[in-house]
């Protein structure tokens, strides 16, 4: 089970703390409630019974919680035997570590209702536990876990003898009824509470009677509930109709486990509750949906609302379904691509003639950093200058966006844990990188022409009867092949900055800014995030790019030439060395940064303005439970305690007089 960072709980526990004491914030049992049970109808399971939480959480007895009580809390919840450990906690009122005899007898006398049957302390069955009177020990954590087990038994055995006043072995069905229901509502459907008194129709008995046997094997049937069902999957899986039999249901049983797992009766009964009501159940075969009546979903991981709309839309409509969703984000993409180029597309070109420019061994140094550069292309070109190669850049960028925004989503989908809903970094990393990856098939020939149309201002400035090019002109000149020069480097420029990227954004709104179900980020904070994260990204890959530029750029008269990534890399740092692979590096970052940043926002507010029903939306984040206790939901700490009734933590004592 995922256990969270504490940085992970304090939104959640701020949106809910309305008690303000010595300049901090705590939880009343309200605010508590609301934060560990959203969304409990409190029908089946009281309101007060969750309280009994709250007692656990609450340490200090001031019936307000601390942040420091409420991540305790959240992370008891994280452990595989917390069920047991919070039902420990409640009884050991005295925070001993130990439990005595005396509060066992008193919690369990205080939380049952004054109707319930009352329970025999004086016992064998306890004794055998706890020592006789004069001798009482204390239970130690582990030996009360083990009495937790077998106290629902012993209750059992006690409330049947308590109505069997004639000893007979046999009571009516309305007194089977109140018993199961004392120990297990909790865990029954509603078609089996309403279906309970029918069990005396399973043996000729009258129709009026419902043996010790009979209860007792339908308490062992509900105890293993989640072995019927794995039996129950399996058995119905071999068959070619998806039905059947007890005997199919005992045969699967036995292959599952060396020892028998259930009995004769036991299968009996299972069959009797998921025929109930069914028409045609009279001749032995059942199939998965005359089960599911059985099996209470409130105890099993759910899937959500969203979840299910779009399980159900993907299985109606298959392949085209998923086309269409693919061709949704594609969509998308491409138009928060095309705005992204557009808002820094002059700092782009700013950063291609900086990149360009050789040094004064080479007898070029039309500029002295970028300001300067970009005042000299509006003096000499016009403001239309900056934005000389962006055309081509909108036609190239949309494809290449989209499939890169889309890549990264559908791989970090199929990497994210389907339980926990977390992913870790290097497999961010990995989405990331097959993302740049695959963009390249667009970027090579979309940068080839946007570099060379970019520096063509500056060499019509140089050599003014040089005739001027058009973007078409540049694409049948160089070609297929040509189109793809240098595309070793830009893979080595795409791949890694989209693995520091991505992961870097999905990092930033989680642990900055503090995206969750209780925080949407602002446009702003978006804008924020996809910026920080595009500066390590931009700034690192600098030296790819500078490399990729001058592979693009088509040679004059005198430059140098290269051949290939590492001939461009020798030669660069012989001639103008080290720092020239870092040239452009500042405009990379103030053309990249904010790019992403603009195209990423685009992108998620696009998504959440225009959701396409049916399609669970692809974020660019690792999923997350939606609340602290979704991954186990606050109620099934209570299993223990409500296995002993279902009631219990209902009924207060009156006050003393």
């Amino acid at each position: 089970m995922a256990a969270f960072g504490v940085d992970y709980y304090r939104p959640w526990f701020l949106k809910h703390a309305s008690v303000q004491k010595d300049s901090q914030q705590y939880m009343n049992q309200d605010d508590f409630l609301a934060a560990v049970a959203p969304g409990e109808d409190f029908k089946k399971i009281k309101r007060e019974q969750f309280g009994l939480l709250f007692k656990v959480c609450d340490r200090s007895q001031q019936g307000v919680v601390s942040f420091d009580d409420f991540v305790i809390f959240q992370n008891l919840l994280t452990k595989p035997d917390a069920e047991y450990e919070v039902a420990f906690r409640l009884f050991d009122v005295n925070n001993s570590g130990k439990i005595t005899f005396d509060q066992f007898k008193q919690v369990l006398s205080t939380n049952l209702p004054k109707d319930a049957v009352p329970f025999d302390f004086d016992c064998d069955w306890l004794k055998l536990y706890i020592g006789n009177k004069e001798g009482h020990y204390e239970l130690t954590y582990e030996e009360f876990a083990q009495l937790l087990k077998g106290l629902q038994g012993e209750r059992l055995r006690q409330e049947f003898k308590h109505y069997d006043k004639e000893h007979t072995g046999y009571i009516s069905p309305e007194n089977f009824k109140r018993i199961i229901l004392d120990i297990a509502q909790h865990k029954l459907s509603d078609h089996v509470i309403d279906s309970l008194p029918t069990l005396c129709n399973l043996y000729a008995t009258g129709g009026t009677k419902v043996s010790f046997s009979n209860m007792v094997a339908f308490h062992n049937v509900i105890r293993n509930m989640d072995m019927v069902e794995v039996i129950l999957r399996r058995a119905i899986k071999t068959q070619a109709d998806h039905t059947i039999t007890k005997q199919d249901f005992l045969n699967e049983a036995a292959k599952t486990s060396r020892y028998s797992l259930f009995t004769p009766m036991e299968a009996d009964i299972i069959f009797h509750f998921a025929g109930v009501g069914t028409p045609g159940s009279s001749h032995g075969r059942l199939g998965l949906d005359d089960f599911a009546k059985i099996l209470d979903p409130r105890w099993q991981p759910l899937p959500t609302e969203q979840q299910q709309a779009a399980a159900s839309e993907k299985k109606e409509h298959g392949l085209w379904w998923e086309i269409v969703g693919n061709a949704y984000a594609f969509a998308l993409g491409s138009i928060a691509g095309a705005v992204g180029a557009t808002a820094v597309y002059p700092i782009d070109l700013v950063k291609t003639r900086m990149q360009n420019q050789r040094s004064q061994v080479v007898g070029e140094l039309m500029y002295k950093n970028s300001m300067d550069c970009f005042k000299k292309v509006i003096k000499n070109e016009g403001f239309v200058g900056l934005y000389r190669g962006l055309g081509p850049q909108l036609v190239g960028v949309a494809p290449e966006k989209a499939i890169k925004l889309t890549v990264n989503d559908f791989v970090r989908q199929r990497l994210t844990d389907k339980e926990s809903g977390s992913i870790q970094l290097w497999q961010e990393a990995v989405a990331g990188g097959a993302a740049g990856a695959s963009q390249v098939v667009f970027t090579n020939p979309l940068e080839i022409v946007k570099i060379r149309l970019q520096v063509q201002g500056e060499q019509l400035k140089a050599h003014p009867d040089m005739p001027r090019r058009s973007a078409i002109w540049i694409v049948k000149n160089l070609g297929i092949v040509g189109l793809y020069k240098g595309v070793s480097a830009c893979l080595l420029r795409d791949v890694p900055f989209s693995a520091i990227y991505f992961p870097a954004y999905a990092h930033l709104k989680k642990d900055v800014f503090h995206e969750g179900p209780d925080h949407k980020l602002a446009i702003s904070e978006l804008l924020m995030a996809g910026a920080i994260a595009g500066m390590p990204a931009a700034y690192l890959t600098t030296p790819a790019d500078v490399i990729k530029t001058r592979l693009q750029v088509e040679a004059r008269k005198g430059q140098t030439t290269y051949s290939g990534i590492t001939d461009a890399a020798r030669k660069i740092m012989k001639e103008e060395g080290f720092k020239a692979f870092f040239k452009g590096g500042p405009a990379r970052i103030l053309r990249s940064s904010p790019q992403f940043g603009v195209t990423l926002t685009v992108y998620e507010v696009l998504q959440q303005a225009f959701p396409l029903p049916g399609h669970e939306k692809t974020a660019a984040t690792a999923t997350q439970p939606t609340t602290p206790t979704e991954a186990f939901p606050a109620r099934n700490a209570l299993k223990m305690l409500l296995d002993l009734d279902y009631r219990f933590g209902v009924y207060s004592p009156p006050a003393s007089k």
